[in-house]
């Protein structure tokens, strides 16, 4: 590990500010999705419905992508994310508003969550944007793994705290500590200093908005590193079909079913604490493609599983190979784009980042309701392996990537 690069990041205070406000409002949020996928299989008993979860949340990303990218290369960043908190605020407090008074339906949650799902797209480009310009180079990628270390420990506390406080409290509460976790960001990015400006500011076009689709697709390490994302998280995409496996499957309650929800952050936050030690090896193109596969086969044993135990040993396992890969990929994007163009590049990769899932939880839905819910993850798995394989022989240049 390099010592001197995490003690100019401790001593980084911004750097500090955004971690910590980021990690209590992201605990709040992870905490919000488990209650709502809770809430809408106890209200429905359809793995339909949490598909259509998934579509709900898509469609407002792709919307939201066309402006979130190049908003993020022309205006303030920190602004952009202030806003959003805002209009958050007020979403929860909707949910939760609506879930006390006995107003709530499946429509209203999907209508919801998908506005959430678009104030998410469009804060994430500004967000990650911010990265580079107050963190200095050299101690970059050692910033991204504490950053990944963060957000899967709150991955992990959000989902298992989400558990014990739907069993005891309800979903209602959930909503509620969620609206006010937002708060810390606020605080945080008030106490902040002021970001460098943009030198280099885009016309808000449509031309413009598609220079950073052109270059994404014409830069192949990262276009082959999103469709790698993109691939895995569609196919194996197990999270929104947990109340199942948990209630129908594993035969557990709501709070077995959060340290389901949370097991993969804990494989993640152990595969970052270890990695700094081994990042020595120079070949971070295959180990990507390898994270990746570890991925999938682990999705593939947790669908199998019929043992509640086994079942958070392999999923925790799946989430140590997607926090390798994560730390690999966001390296690569961020290091190779240029500043003027980097929130354009991130809301193109935000764009496929989000579909991945949320077109996977349609996809899991439905076929797990035409061919069972372990088998369509099962499936989902091995595709995911073989869609791995394929991308790694069509692309030597993520295959062969060597750090400098």
């Amino acid at each position: 590990m390099n010592r001197d690069s995490l003690r100019s990041l401790l001593k980084n205070r911004d750097f500090v500010l955004m971690q910590l406000g980021m990690s209590t409002s992201r605990i709040g949020t992870f905490m919000q999705d488990v209650a709502v996928n809770w809430q809408l299989y106890q209200l429905t008993k359809s793995p339909l419905s949490l598909g259509i979860l998934g579509l709900s949340k898509f469609f407002p990303v792709l919307i939201m992508s066309f402006f979130s990218g190049i908003a993020a290369d022309i205006y303030n960043r920190k602004k952009i994310i202030f806003i959003v908190q805002v209009f958050s605020i007020i979403n929860a407090s909707l949910l939760a508003i609506l879930t006390i008074t006995g107003k709530i339906t499946p429509l209203l949650i999907y209508v919801l969550v998908g506005i959430e799902a678009g104030l998410y797209s469009f804060e994430t480009p500004a967000r990650q944007a911010i990265g580079p310009t107050i963190i200095e180079k050299k101690d970059f990628p050692l910033a991204v793994n504490i950053m990944n270390i963060f957000y899967q420990s709150t991955n992990f506390i959000g989902p298992a705290l989400a558990g014990f406080v739907i069993a005891f409290y309800g979903v209602k509460t959930v909503y509620i500590i969620n609206t006010i976790s937002f708060l810390a960001v606020i605080i945080a990015l008030v106490m902040m200093k002021s970001l460098p400006k943009i030198v280099q500011k885009p016309e808000f076009n449509l031309k413009e908005m598609f220079t950073g689709i052109k270059y994404v697709f014409q830069t192949p390490l990262i276009k082959s590193s999103m469709f790698l994302d993109f691939f895995a998280t569609f196919f194996a995409s197990a999270s929104t079909l947990m109340p199942i496996f948990a209630v129908d499957i594993l035969k557990v309650g709501p709070t077995e079913m959060g340290f389901l929800y949370a097991a993969p952050a804990v494989g993640a936050i152990l595969a970052g604490l270890v990695f700094p030690f081994v990042s020595h090896n120079k070949n971070k193109g295959k180990i990507l493609i390898y994270a990746v596969i570890f991925y999938g086969i682990n999705i593939f044993l947790f669908a199998i599983s019929k043992n509640f135990y086994l079942s958070l040993i392999f999923i925790a396992l799946s989430g140590s190979g997607d926090m390798i890969s994560a730390i690999l990929r966001n390296v690569i994007r961020q290091m190779t784009t240029p500043d003027h163009l980097r929130g354009r590049m991130t809301a193109v990769v935000v764009t496929f980042y989000t579909a991945g899932p949320q077109l996977g939880e349609i996809e899991a839905g439905f076929a797990a309701y035409l061919m069972g819910t372990p088998l369509s993850v099962a499936f989902g798995g091995i595709a995911t392996i073989i869609a791995t394989i394929y991308i790694a022989v069509k692309t030597p240049e993520l295959l062969n990537y060597r750090e400098n």
